[in-house]
């Protein structure tokens, strides 16, 4: 199968040395800077030094001659949440399209089926999500996804293109489940990552984690998707990875914050999205219009603003009125 990936971050760039162990793939990068160290160096030094790249794997800062590469085949966009519009706009009908990014657009608070719907895309289009980090990936280590469509045909085609020894990918026609879970999840590795930081403890954390995956799954349920899909790999299964796990830039930002960091700095020294800094406000924009109730987000958007100290968030959330667990 012909394959584009679009965004040469390190998520685009490990989905695109996985997939070039089978098909002929082409990582589009707007920095045409970047794309010529890459090309010199063979590896991605900015977002995934540790990997080489395939020397099968094309490069190209080209967008059109990425897109006619994946004509009838498969287009993957990979840049962050805030870039999906627009590289769906004027979107070709005949390339099939699917989106990694995870995370609600900042300003209209759209998830990536909704960006698609209001640009009224042709083409077949869905999410992969699910428990991953890039590095893991591009190195085969086992990880499983979970591809969703309201188009079964697409999905059978990522599973059939994606699909392998180290990586499962699973079907799901619940696209806005899988988005809610990929983007909420961002939020609340930002809160357990906060309560690491202040050594709260075992308990805490598995607290956060489970109040958590509840207020992800009211807001995905008033949103349309199934109660069921939050049980599943783009849902606690992305949480628990996102929440516990080293690698995650969300987490990096919440123990920073909890140690007395300011966001200013943290984000400067990451170096790379954290899409939880831009995804809380939106998920209580998209909850309060809904009248869904969500204090751990809640929580930590404020303390995101600079309205509360970690030590505050606590207090508020612990202080809170007593309520049956369902």
């Amino acid at each position: 199968m012909r394959i584009s990936v679009l965004g040469a971050g390190a998520w685009g760039t490990a989905m695109a040395v996985h997939a070039s162990a089978s098909h002929a793939v082409m990582l589009w990068a707007r920095d045409a800077a970047q794309l010529q160290a890459m090309h010199a160096a063979r590896r991605n030094a900015r977002y995934l030094p540790e990997i080489e790249l395939p020397a099968s794997l094309q490069l190209s800062a080209d967008r059109a001659a990425a897109l006619a590469h994946a004509a009838q085949g498969l287009a993957i966009v990979a840049t962050p949440m805030v870039g999906l519009r627009e590289q769906l706009q004027s979107w070709p009908a005949a390339v099939p399209v699917l989106w990694l990014c995870k995370g609600f657009e900042r300003g209209s608070g759209a998830l990536g089926h909704e960006i698609a719907r209001e640009l009224a895309l042709r083409a077949p289009c869905g999410v992969l999500s699910g428990p991953s980090f890039a590095l893991e990936v591009a190195r085969g280590l086992p990880t499983a996804l979970v591809a969703a469509s309201s188009d079964a045909a697409l999905v059978a085609q990522v599973v059939q293109a994606l699909h392998g020894p180290t990586l499962r990918v699973y079907g799901s026609d619940d696209a806005i489940g899988v988005e809610v879970g990929g983007a909420v999840k961002n939020v609340l590795a930002i809160a357990t990552g906060i309560a690491d930081a202040l050594a709260l403890g075992a308990n805490a954390r598995a607290a956060l984690v489970t109040r958590g995956l509840a207020e992800m799954t009211r807001l995905g349920v008033a949103l349309g998707a199934k109660a069921e899909t939050f049980m599943g790999l783009s849902g606690l299964g992305d949480l628990v990875l996102t929440a516990t796990g080293d690698l995650s830039r969300n987490r990096q930002v919440g123990l920073a914050l909890g140690r007395g960091i300011a966001l200013p700095q943290i984000l400067s020294q990451l170096g790379h999205v954290a899409e939880g800094v831009l995804t809380a406000p939106v998920v209580l924009q998209r909850a309060g219009v809904l009248g869904v109730d969500m204090p751990l987000c809640a929580a930590v958007a404020q303390v995101l603003d600079g309205r509360l100290t970690p030590r505050g968030a606590l207090e508020q959330l612990m202080t809170r009125e007593a309520r049956s667990e369902r």
